[in-house]
């Protein structure tokens, strides 16, 4: 086989190895996120009109609209996935994978949109603040805190799609299914965390 080839469908590409490494830098990214949940937490319990003035001035249509976004790039790289590692799908890979770089993409033009709107109403903490509710600004410097971390790992995982994505076009060995699966492996992660950040930031008192 060329060096320059793809591996065989059922050629393992190291794939061990590689998860081992991803599942060691997820445990880590956890522990760093939690951080900032135990943080979420406090100020809920401490602020909690605050708090849920605070929400209702996030944009929950989008932040809905940004979550559907998320759950479906993570079945289409899952389902890149699974086409690498059939020969007679393989062609699909790469166009897949620029499928779910696209949806991450439009998931961070839609968080900068969000970040405009809320500049323009005044809800970025400082001595213009808007809302005069205790605990408000608390919630919106974690707030800026979390999506902004969270929207450079979505850029990290789209530079790593768009790469994978050139490699399986060019039929490069270094874009293996093993690769695609660890790659994906860090997207489910990233797509998981704002599973439980569209809800704290979203949906506290959304009623009241």
């Amino acid at each position: 086989m060329n060096a320059a080839t793809l591996p065989a469908p059922d050629e393992p590409a190291d794939p061990d190895t590689g998860k081992l490494g991803m599942w060691i830098f997820l445990a880590s990214e956890v522990l760093f996120f939690g951080g900032l949940f135990i943080a979420y937490l406090y100020g809920r319990a401490t602020w909690p009109a605050g708090w849920a003035a605070a929400s209702r001035e996030t944009d929950v249509a989008l932040g809905t609209l940004n979550t559907a976004l998320l759950l479906t790039s993570s079945a289409i790289v899952a389902l890149a996935v699974a086409c690498a590692e059939h020969a007679r799908a393989r062609q699909w890979a790469a166009r897949l994978l620029w499928v779910t770089a696209m949806l991450g993409v439009a998931f961070v033009a839609i968080k900068g949109i969000e970040w405009h709107a809320d500049w323009r109403k005044h809800l970025v903490p400082g001595s213009g603040f808007a809302l005069s509710v205790a605990g408000a600004q608390q919630f919106f410097a974690l707030y800026f805190v979390m999506t902004g971390l969270h929207a450079v790992h979505m850029l990290v995982g789209i530079a790593v799609l768009a790469v994978l994505a050139v490699g399986r076009m060019r039929e490069r060995a270094w874009a293996s299914a093993g690769h695609l699966e660890v790659a994906a492996l860090y997207w489910h992660f990233v797509d998981l965390v704002w599973i439980f950040l569209y809800p704290l930031l979203y949906l506290v008192e959304r009623h009241g």
